[in-house]
């Protein structure tokens, strides 16, 4: 039971650094489109953080397959794959001279996949909780009787 709990908690950080690289990178392209910042800035920022989010994804990805949590790797997967795809073509990276042409794309590409993180990082934040016992601890009803046993209450804290 600790170790699921500890596993859960390993996904869970690498859940939210995923998420805090896509929410920079839409940041970073908000900026550009509201002219804050100037392409060059842009695609060296972004393109500093790309191959690092895409590796972190992967090992996300093989965690949970060596984890034998099947379904957790098969939601997964998809995103591994494409960024995969992404990094063999070459595509991976934001040119300077087309960040202008492809900055809508760009953007809800990144919307799309910060979409899914959050997703699964509710589901993280769920298995948690299941797993640190907290649900059993904020039961207060004796399954049996169904009343309220507050001896057994305190002694579960």
């Amino acid at each position: 039971m600790a170790w699921d709990l500890v596993l859960w908690l390993i996904a869970f950080s690498i859940d939210m650094a995923l998420v805090a690289s896509n929410f920079y990178q839409i940041l970073c392209l908000s900026d550009l489109e509201a002219d804050y910042i100037n392409p060059y800035d842009l695609s060296s920022r972004i393109n500093s953080v790309v191959v690092p989010e895409f590796v972190l994804q992967g090992v996300f990805s093989a965690f949970f397959l060596l984890t034998w949590h099947w379904f957790m790797f098969l939601m997964t997967l998809p995103i591994t794959c494409y960024n995969m795809m992404l990094y063999i073509k070459r595509k991976h990276l934001i040119d300077v001279t087309e960040v202008f042409r492809f900055l809508d794309i760009e953007k809800k590409y990144r919307i799309i996949k910060l979409a899914f993180y959050l997703f699964i990082f509710i589901i993280v934040v769920v298995r948690v909780i299941a797993a640190s016992g907290v649900s059993s601890m904020l039961s207060v009803y004796n399954s049996k009787t169904e009343e309220l046993d507050m001896h057994s209450f305190f002694l579960e804290f």
